[in-house]
C-alpha cells in the first residue's frame, strides 16, 4: 500500500491547496463573550435569514424543540435558558437551516471534476440538497432520480452480492435512535454485522477501557456532579471549540469552590477562561478564570502523568482502602507498578516536572476526593489509548471517586447522538444477549460473526471485497484516516449511497454507481401518516430525550432518515410477519415500542421520553454496581509505553479549528488560536522551526512514516506556537492523508490520529 494511494498530489480525495497565506494573530486567553455571540448571529442571519434563523435558535435544545445537531453535551434537567445553545450549535443550525439549495440545475452546471477542485467550506456553503441524485457508471455529473428508482438500485445491488459481508453500513453520530435502530435491524436481517460508525474513530477506546474497568462504556456523572466536584481534570480535550456549553458547567464548578486542571499539549482559550455570553460581565469581556493549573503534557505523555499521580498518592498513603476492599480487584499489581515507576522516567515521558505533579495531587486530596476526569480525543486516538483510559479509572478507584456525588468518569462525546446509536445496536460486535433479543422479537437469526469496523471496512473495500457502501449521514472520506487510500477504496465499490443533508467530498469520490439520498434535518418538521413525529437522542450523560423539528422542510422531496432506511430495507429484505417497514414509519412510537422490547432500560419508552427533559438510562457505576467479569471494578497494571520517533522527527496530532465541527467546515478561521483565512496549517514549537530553517508562515511539506512506507502532505503553512518541543498539530481533514490506516489503538482499533511520526521541511 506504500504507493500512489498515499501521495497527496495524485489523488482527488484530499482538499485542494490554498493560494494565500493565513492571517496570524495572537491566541486568545478566554473563550466566548460578545465575539462568540456576534459570530453566531452572523452565521445564522447570513445563511438561514432573520425569520427562519431566529425561529431555529429559539427552538434549539428546548424541551419541546429539537436537539442540537452538533455536540452531545447535556441540557439542564430543569430550567433552560431561552438561548440554550453555543456558538457551535448556532453554526450547525445555520448550516442546516440555510435557504440555499442544491438541485438538478446545480449538478447540471457542476461536474464531479469541477466540484473536486472546491474546498470543503465551499461545498457546505452551497446549501441543502433537495432531491435524490444519481451518477451512473462512466458519468460525469449527478442527475435526478426518483425515490422509487433509487431504492430499487440499492435493493438490486445488495441482492446481487455474493455474501452480505460484501456490504458496509456506516453510521454518523447525528442519526436518531429510531433511524439507527431500524438501520441495524435492516443490516442484521440482511445478514451482516458490518456496521462501522464514527465511534470507531473517537470514543471506541473509552468504551473498551471503561467496560473492562467499571462495567459500562459511557459517562458516570451528571451536570450536577460537575457543579459539585472539588476537582475536575480536563485531559486531552478542548471544550471551547469542541463542546462550548461545557464551559458554563466548569464556570459553575469554579464559582462553587472547585478547581479545574487542564492537561493538554497546546494552550487552549476555553480551558483558561470563559466569558459567559448570557451574563453582562461576559458580554463586557470579563472572563472567569478556569484552569488553576495548566499542564502542557507531551503528546501521548498522559499515561506517564497519570502513573505519576498514582505513585504519589500511594506514597502518601492517601488511598480509599475501604472502597478498594469492598469494590475492586487487582490493586496489588497496580500498586506494584506505581511503586516501581521511576520519577525521572515519568517526568521525561510526560514532560511535566515532579513538583507540578505533586501540586496536582495536593489539589485532588484537599477535600473529600470529589474528582471528575473529563477527556476526549486527546486520550482516545493513541496506540496505548485503552491503557491510558484504564489508568484514569485506576486513579478514581484508588480514591473511591466513583459512585458518589461530585465524582466520576466523563468521556465527552462529540456528535449529538453517537452514544445513542451505540446503545440501540450500531456496533459491529454487539453482545450475545442483544442478538438473542433480536432473534426472539423478530424471528430471524441475527448474525453472530463480528462485522467490520471503520478501518476494517476501508481495507475490505480497498481489497475489492467490499462492494456496496451505504452511509447514514456523515462524510466518511474526510472523517477517516489515510485519505488517499480510503478514496481508492470507495472508488472500488459497485455502489456508494449517502443519506445526507449537504454536499460533501464523499459524494464526489464514489463507486461505479452513486446515490445521494437527501433527508430532513434535525430542525425540520417530520410529518408521517399519524401526524408530526419526534425522534430521540442520548447525550453524553446517558439521558434519552425527544427532538421535534419545527421548521418547514427545505424541500417537499426530502424524506426522514427512518423513512429512507425503511424503504431501503423494504427494497432489499422485504416485509416479514414481524416487520412491516412502511407501517413502522407511520408512527415512530411503533419503532420505540420495538426498541424497548430489545434493549433494557427503555421501558416504558414512549411514556418516559415524553417527560420534560427525558429520562436517564440505568448506570450501574452510579450505584456502585460493577457489570464486569469479576463483579467488581478492575484495576489494570499496564507498563508505561508511548510513541517513539526517529531522531529529527516529530509527533503530530490532528485537531479541529474553531470554525468547524467534525468534518463540516463553517468558515476558514480559528479565532481562539489567532488564525484567519487558512486551514492548511501546521503548528510547531519555535525551536523546532529554527532547527529546520523554517520561517514563520512559510510553506512546508510534511512526511509521515509507517511500516508500509511514507505519506506526504504538501504546502502547509508553518505557524510558531506554544506547544511542547518535538510535537506538532494540524487540522483534519487536511492532515488525514498522513494517518496510516493500519496504525490503530490496541483493542479498540481506533486510528492513531494523535500519534503520527512526521518530518517537516521547507517546501521544495
Amino acid at each position: 500500500m506504500a504507493s500512489d494511494d498515499h501521495t497527496a498530489a495524485k489523488t482527488h480525495g484530499a482538499p485542494p491547496l490554498e493560494d494565500k497565506a493565513p492571517k496570524v494573530g495572537k491566541p486568545k486567553t478566554s473563550a466566548a463573550g460578545a465575539t462568540a455571540v456576534a459570530s453566531s448571529m452572523n452565521h445564522v442571519m447570513r445563511t438561514a435569514g432573520p425569520v427562519r434563523g431566529t425561529k431555529a435558535l429559539l427552538e434549539l435544545n428546548q424541551q419541546d424543540g429539537f436537539d442540537c445537531p452538533s455536540c452531545a453535551w447535556p441540557d439542564p434537567d430543569d430550567h433552560r435558558a431561552q438561548t440554550e445553545f453555543c456558538e457551535n450549535g448556532a453554526k450547525a443550525v445555520a448550516s442546516e437551516a440555510t435557504t440555499r439549495q442544491i438541485d438538478r440545475d446545480f449538478f447540471r452546471k457542476h461536474s464531479i471534476t469541477d466540484l473536486l477542485q472546491q474546498t470543503d467550506y465551499w461545498h457546505d456553503q452551497q446549501g441543502r440538497i433537495v432531491e435524490p441524485m444519481v451518477i451512473r457508471e462512466g458519468g460525469t455529473h449527478y442527475e435526478p432520480i426518483s425515490w422509487d428508482n433509487a431504492f430499487a438500485i440499492i435493493g438490486q445491488e445488495l441482492k446481487a452480492l455474493n455474501h452480505p459481508d460484501e456490504a458496509m453500513f456506516y453510521t454518523s453520530g447525528r442519526a436518531s435512535n429510531e433511524a439507527a435502530f431500524l438501520y441495524q435491524l435492516f443490516s442484521r436481517h440482511y445478514g451482516t454485522n458490518n456496521l462501522p460508525d464514527c465511534s470507531n474513530m473517537c470514543h471506541e477506546s473509552s468504551g473498551a477501557a471503561m467496560s473492562q474497568a467499571v462495567g459500562i462504556g459511557k459517562g458516570t456523572v451528571s451536570l450536577d456532579d460537575l457543579h459539585e466536584a472539588e476537582t475536575i481534570i480536563c485531559i486531552g480535550q478542548n471544550p471551547g471549540t469542541n463542546h462550548p456549553r461545557m464551559l458554563a458547567s466548569l464556570e459553575t464548578c469554579v464559582e462553587n469552590g472547585g478547581k479545574i486542571i487542564a492537561v493538554n499539549p497546546m494552550k487552549e482559550a476555553g480551558l483558561m477562561g470563559f466569558a459567559h455570553p448570557q451574563k453582562i460581565s461576559g458580554m463586557l469581556g470579563k472572563a472567569t478564570p478556569l484552569a488553576s493549573q495548566y499542564l502542557q503534557v507531551k503528546i501521548n505523555g498522559d499515561l506517564a502523568l497519570l502513573r505519576g499521580l498514582g505513585k504519589e498518592i500511594f506514597e502518601r498513603g492517601a488511598v480509599d482502602e475501604t472502597f478498594i476492599a469492598e469494590h475492586t480487584v487487582g490493586v496489588d499489581a497496580y500498586r506494584a507498578r506505581c511503586e516501581a515507576a521511576d520519577w525521572d522516567d515519568i517526568t521525561a515521558r510526560c514532560g511535566i516536572d515532579k513538583k507540578d505533579i505533586i501540586e496536582l495531587v495536593d489539589t485532588i486530596l484537599r477535600g473529600e476526593n470529589k474528582l471528575i476526569t473529563c477527556w476526549a480525543m486527546g486520550l482516545t486516538q493513541h496506540r496505548n489509548a485503552v491503557a491510558t483510559i484504564r489508568e484514569v479509572c485506576n486513579l478514581h478507584m484508588i480514591l473511591g471517586a466513583l459512585g458518589k456525588p461530585g465524582a466520576g468518569l466523563c468521556p465527552v462525546r462529540g456528535h449529538s447522538n453517537v452514544q445513542g446509536d451505540r446503545t440501540v445496536g450500531i456496533f459491529e460486535k454487539m453482545p450475545e444477549w442483544f442478538h438473542d433479543a433480536i432473534d426472539q422479537e423478530f424471528e430471524f437469526k441475527s448474525p453472530r460473526k463480528h462485522g467490520y469496523d471503520v478501518v476494517e471496512s476501508i481495507l475490505a473495500m480497498h481489497r475489492g471485497e467490499g462492494k456496496v457502501f451505504v452511509a447514514l449521514g456523515g462524510n466518511f472520506l474526510q472523517a477517516t484516516p489515510d485519505t488517499n487510500l480510503t478514496a481508492k477504496a470507495l472508488t472500488n465499490c459497485n455502489l456508494t449511497a449517502h443519506i445526507s443533508t449537504k454536499l460533501n467530498r464523499s459524494h464526489l469520490v464514489h463507486g461505479k454507481t452513486a446515490l445521494i439520498l437527501p433527508c430532513l434535518g434535525r430542525s425540520e418538521r417530520d410529518a408521517q401518516e399519524s401526524g408530526e413525529q419526534f425522534v430521540t437522542c442520548e447525550n453524553s450523560m446517558g439521558i434519552v430525550h425527544m427532538s421535534k423539528g419545527k421548521l418547514t422542510p427545505s424541500s417537499p422531496e426530502l424524506l426522514s432518515e427512518p423513512d429512507i432506511v425503511a424503504r431501503m430495507a423494504e427494497a432489499t429484505v422485504g416485509n416479514t410477519a414481524k416487520v412491516d417497514w412502511r407501517w413502522l414509519i407511520g408512527d415512530y412510537d411503533r419503532i420505540r415500542n420495538l426498541i424497548e422490547k430489545v434493549i433494557p432500560g427503555f421501558k416504558p419508552y414512549n411514556k418516559q421520553v415524553r417527560n420534560p427533559g427525558g429520562f436517564y438510562l440505568p448506570n450501574g457505576v452510579k450505584k456502585r454496581v460493577w457489570n464486569t467479569t469479576s463483579g467488581k471494578a478492575e484495576f489494570s497494571d499496564e507498563a508505561l509505553e508511548q510513541i517513539q520517533v526517529a531522531k529529527g522527527r516529530l509527533v503530530l496530532q490532528t485537531l479541529r479549528s474553531h470554525d468547524q465541527y467534525n468534518t463540516t467546515i463553517y468558515g476558514m478561521n480559528d479565532r481562539y488560536r489567532g488564525i484567519g483565512m487558512g486551514r492548511r496549517i501546521i503548528f510547531l514549537h519555535p525551536d523546532d522551526m529554527k532547527s529546520r530553517s523554517i520561517s514563520p508562515v512559510s510553506l512546508v511539506d510534511i512526511t509521515s512514516y509507517w511500516e508500509d512506507g511514507e505519506r506526504k502532505a504538501q504546502q502547509f503553512y508553518a505557524i510558531p506556537y506554544d506547544i511542547p518541543s518535538g510535537t506538532a498539530a494540524a487540522y483534519f481533514p487536511e492532515a488525514n492523508v498522513l494517518i496510516p490506516v493500519n496504525s490503530t489503538a490496541l483493542e479498540s482499533n481506533t486510528p492513531t490520529s494523535k500519534s503520527i511520526e512526521i518530518s517537516v521541511a521547507p517546501s521544495s
